[in-house]
């Protein structure tokens, strides 16, 4: 599961635990709620953080859950995945910045939800990025491919797709997928803390920083139903 906490003028959301953090709909529920609570006092903070405990920021959806009953494994891949999207929308329509600072191994769904934040600081002594479907054999949706397309730059898309590469943290950067690199898991934290102080000074408008992402990223927009409502209040005067 996951905690939340307010610090600084930050809320910071943990990935609670030792465990692999996979993402079943009790897990998926509890991040949803972390995050509604947090979307409604956007006003209050500069930023989200979400990080994790343990060796594991997430280790995908949980394909256990998946198979448990046989008879109804279809239906509840079928509910699996409509949570997650769910996760991702919600991580999309954030009012202020987010930040996923990977401190452990995040893979396929955990991986996507990094990509899903604004940021991705990781931490350089523990864990890789790695997408896992080309070697386990499940296929991605396009709107959750959106969100990878938009993310990872087009030179790395097969190696990280197609070829299921593994990257470290120092990879991950030359890369261009995760922003900065950071010793150990609380100078990851810390820097993801000062980063969003720093942004909190800017005093930016909640509303125009959602629209201004749906904007930059007008394949996840569409491809997950994302709705820009109203004008920007950057050009109401137009």
């Amino acid at each position: 599961m996951c905690s939340l906490e307010k610090r600084d003028g930050v809320f910071i959301l943990t990935l609670s635990g030792e465990g692999e953090h996979r993402l079943n709909p009790a897990s998926i529920d509890s991040i949803l709620s972390a995050l509604a609570h947090v979307n409604e006092n956007a006003h209050l903070v500069s930023a989200l953080i979400t990080t994790n405990d343990g060796k594991f920021f997430s280790n995908g959806l949980d394909l256990q859950w998946v198979s448990e009953f046989s008879s109804s494994r279809e239906s509840r891949s079928q509910i699996l995945g409509l949570k997650y999207a769910q996760l991702l929308v919600a991580v999309m329509e954030l009012k202020l910045p987010s930040i996923a600072a990977v401190c452990g191994h995040a893979s396929a769904g955990g991986f996507i939800f990094a990509l899903a934040h604004d940021y991705r600081f990781m931490r350089r002594d523990r864990g890789f990025l790695y997408m896992s479907e080309v070697d386990v054999g499940i296929s991605i949706p396009p709107s959750v491919m959106s969100i990878i397309r938009s993310k990872v730059g087009s030179r790395h898309l097969t190696e990280v797709l197609l070829g299921g590469r593994k990257y470290t943290a120092p990879m991950a950067f030359k890369a261009g997928i995760v922003d900065s690199v950071h010793e150990n898991s609380g100078e990851t934290l810390q820097a993801a803390m000062d980063a969003s102080v720093k942004m909190g000074k800017r005093n930016w408008n909640k509303e125009a920083y959602l629209q201004l992402r749906f904007s930059l990223f007008p394949e996840v927009t569409e491809k997950l139903g994302l709705r820009l409502k109203g004008r920007s209040p950057l050009l109401s005067s137009l």
